[in-house]
């Protein structure tokens, strides 16, 4: 069966978004370094991106993540083609034509169903936020953790896990250090 996995970048000090926050920096200032692993990092940061791409068959993302990221990612979204879920209070009054997006609007368990339905028996891959991630999380529809920890204090911004409202076990499965980022992956645990 395929799993859920939340897989995100963040700062040594708990940040995946650096303060600042703008329409033209939407990872904040100086918060780009959060994904310079994906871009210009080792092969063996590359393969761990590309691994994740031919394993992702459905993606799920929080609003606001998509209204910061979707000026980037076009019509195609993060993984060329590949289904995106918005999980959303309201949808936008416009997107981009031909896109890869849906718009659910009934909670969490909604969003994993019709992206499990997209993906088939690839993974469900939960890119969306603090919030998004910490919504699953919560509501027990993760199997997986996925963090890139990037060797960088960005001293504020948007914290990962402020949100969670109890204690979470995981269970180590892998860890692997590069000079751009220590990729981090558990199991949820309970």
């Amino acid at each position: 069966m395929s799993k859920v996995i939340y897989d995100i970048s963040m700062s040594l000090d708990g940040f995946i978004t650096a303060a600042g926050q703008t329409a033209a920096e939407p990872l904040g200032v100086g918060g780009d370094q959060l994904h310079e692993w994906a871009f210009g990092g080792s092969d063996t940061d590359r393969s761990f991106l590309n691994d994740g791409a031919a394993g992702c068959g459905a993606v799920i993302s929080g609003r606001k993540n998509y209204d910061d990221a979707v000026p980037f990612w076009g019509p195609d979204g993060p993984m060329q083609r590949t289904p995106v879920f918005v999980l959303t209070h309201e949808a936008p009054a416009s997107s981009p034509e031909g896109g890869v997006y849906t718009f659910v609007t009934d909670g969490p368990e909604e969003a994993l169903a019709q992206a499990r339905r997209a993906a088939g028996d690839k993974d469900v891959y939960v890119m969306g936020g603090a919030q998004t991630g910490a919504a699953f999380l919560e509501a027990g529809l993760l199997d997986e953790i996925g963090i890139h920890l990037v060797p960088v204090l960005l001293g504020s911004g948007t914290p990962l896990f402020d949100s969670l409202g109890h204690h979470v076990r995981l269970e180590s499965l892998d860890a692997v250090q590069t000079p751009s980022a220590t990729h981090l992956r558990y199991r949820v645990a309970g």
